[in-house]
Protein backbone atom coordinates (compact mmCIF):
# COMPACT_ATOMS: atom_id res chain seq x y z
CA UNK A 1 0.00 0.00 0.00
CA UNK A 2 1.08 3.35 -0.75
CA UNK A 3 0.71 6.17 1.36
CA UNK A 4 -1.06 9.13 -0.85
CA UNK A 5 -1.12 11.69 1.27
CA UNK A 6 -4.11 14.00 2.18
CA UNK A 7 -7.32 13.37 -0.13
CA UNK A 8 -7.87 15.79 -2.83
CA UNK A 9 -11.12 16.89 -4.32
CA UNK A 10 -12.16 15.78 -7.32
CA UNK A 11 -13.25 19.00 -8.46
CA UNK A 12 -10.00 20.83 -7.48
CA UNK A 13 -8.42 18.31 -9.28
CA UNK A 14 -10.93 19.30 -12.56
CA UNK A 15 -10.20 23.03 -11.84
CA UNK A 16 -6.47 22.46 -11.78
CA UNK A 17 -6.64 20.19 -15.65
CA UNK A 18 -8.76 22.93 -16.97
CA UNK A 19 -6.10 25.73 -16.11
CA UNK A 20 -3.11 23.80 -17.05
CA UNK A 21 -4.91 23.34 -20.56
CA UNK A 22 -5.23 27.41 -20.61
CA UNK A 23 -8.97 27.27 -19.59
CA UNK A 24 -11.03 28.78 -16.99
CA UNK A 25 -12.86 26.62 -15.05
CA UNK A 26 -16.93 27.15 -15.13
CA UNK A 27 -16.33 30.14 -17.91
CA UNK A 28 -14.66 28.02 -20.92
CA UNK A 29 -15.65 24.57 -18.95
CA UNK A 30 -18.70 24.14 -17.07
CA UNK A 31 -18.16 21.28 -14.18
CA UNK A 32 -21.18 19.93 -13.47
CA UNK A 33 -22.09 17.55 -10.64
CA UNK A 34 -24.29 14.69 -11.18
CA UNK A 35 -24.07 12.56 -7.86
CA UNK A 36 -23.39 9.33 -6.76
CA UNK A 37 -24.08 6.81 -9.15
CA UNK A 38 -25.73 3.24 -7.30
CA UNK A 39 -22.91 1.26 -6.62
CA UNK A 40 -20.59 4.28 -6.31
CA UNK A 41 -18.50 5.36 -2.63
CA UNK A 42 -17.43 8.69 -1.36
CA UNK A 43 -14.60 7.30 0.36
CA UNK A 44 -12.75 3.71 -0.53
CA UNK A 45 -11.31 1.43 2.09
CA UNK A 46 -8.20 -0.01 0.92
CA UNK A 47 -8.18 -2.24 4.22
CA UNK A 48 -11.37 -3.41 6.62
CA UNK A 49 -11.01 -2.71 10.27
CA UNK A 50 -9.84 -6.26 11.43
CA UNK A 51 -6.35 -5.84 8.92
CA UNK A 52 -3.58 -3.16 9.53
CA UNK A 53 -0.06 -2.64 7.80
CA UNK A 54 3.33 -3.24 8.32
CA UNK A 55 6.46 -0.61 8.16
CA UNK A 56 8.77 -1.66 4.89
CA UNK A 57 11.95 0.17 3.73
CA UNK A 58 10.45 2.76 2.88
CA UNK A 59 8.62 5.12 4.88
CA UNK A 60 5.43 5.82 2.68
CA UNK A 61 4.83 2.07 1.09
CA UNK A 62 3.71 -0.64 3.45
CA UNK A 63 2.60 -3.80 3.43
CA UNK A 64 -0.82 -5.48 4.49
CA UNK A 65 -1.67 -7.42 7.36
CA UNK A 66 -3.45 -10.58 6.23
CA UNK A 67 -5.11 -12.81 8.61
CA UNK A 68 -4.88 -16.72 9.22
CA UNK A 69 -3.28 -18.82 6.12
CA UNK A 70 -3.64 -17.62 2.60
CA UNK A 71 -4.68 -20.74 -0.15
CA UNK A 72 -3.67 -20.23 -3.15
CA UNK A 73 -6.20 -23.06 -4.68
CA UNK A 74 -9.25 -21.88 -2.88
CA UNK A 75 -8.55 -18.36 -4.41
CA UNK A 76 -7.86 -19.97 -7.83
CA UNK A 77 -11.25 -22.28 -7.55
CA UNK A 78 -13.22 -19.30 -6.47
CA UNK A 79 -12.12 -17.07 -9.20
CA UNK A 80 -12.92 -19.37 -11.61
CA UNK A 81 -16.32 -19.99 -10.52
CA UNK A 82 -16.77 -16.18 -10.18
CA UNK A 83 -15.84 -16.14 -13.87
CA UNK A 84 -18.46 -19.14 -14.67
CA UNK A 85 -21.50 -16.82 -12.62
CA UNK A 86 -20.17 -13.39 -14.37
CA UNK A 87 -20.98 -15.19 -17.84
CA UNK A 88 -24.27 -16.15 -16.98
CA UNK A 89 -24.97 -13.02 -15.23
CA UNK A 90 -25.85 -15.20 -11.72
CA UNK A 91 -25.95 -12.11 -9.22
CA UNK A 92 -26.78 -14.17 -6.78
CA UNK A 93 -23.86 -16.63 -6.40
CA UNK A 94 -21.35 -13.80 -7.61
CA UNK A 95 -22.86 -12.43 -4.23
CA UNK A 96 -22.42 -16.08 -2.48
CA UNK A 97 -19.04 -16.53 -4.18
CA UNK A 98 -17.32 -12.81 -2.33
CA UNK A 99 -18.99 -13.73 0.65
CA UNK A 100 -16.63 -16.82 0.95
CA UNK A 101 -14.10 -14.94 -0.34
CA UNK A 102 -14.27 -11.97 1.45
CA UNK A 103 -16.00 -12.90 4.99
CA UNK A 104 -16.60 -9.18 6.25
CA UNK A 105 -18.30 -8.33 2.44
CA UNK A 106 -21.73 -7.37 2.79
CA UNK A 107 -23.98 -6.45 -0.21
CA UNK A 108 -25.64 -2.97 -0.25
CA UNK A 109 -29.74 -3.51 -0.83
CA UNK A 110 -28.99 -1.99 -4.47
CA UNK A 111 -26.93 -5.06 -5.36
CA UNK A 112 -29.44 -7.22 -4.01
CA UNK A 113 -32.19 -5.69 -6.01
CA UNK A 114 -31.33 -4.34 -9.21
CA UNK A 115 -30.80 -7.94 -10.55
CA UNK A 116 -27.37 -6.65 -12.54
CA UNK A 117 -23.71 -8.08 -11.31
Amino acid sequence: MLDMGEPVKIYDVACELIRLSGLEPEKDIPIVFTGIRPGEKLFEEVLTAEEGVEATAHPKIFKAKIKGSFDQNFLNEKIEKLRGFAQLRDKANIIRILQKLVPTYYPNRANLEDGNP
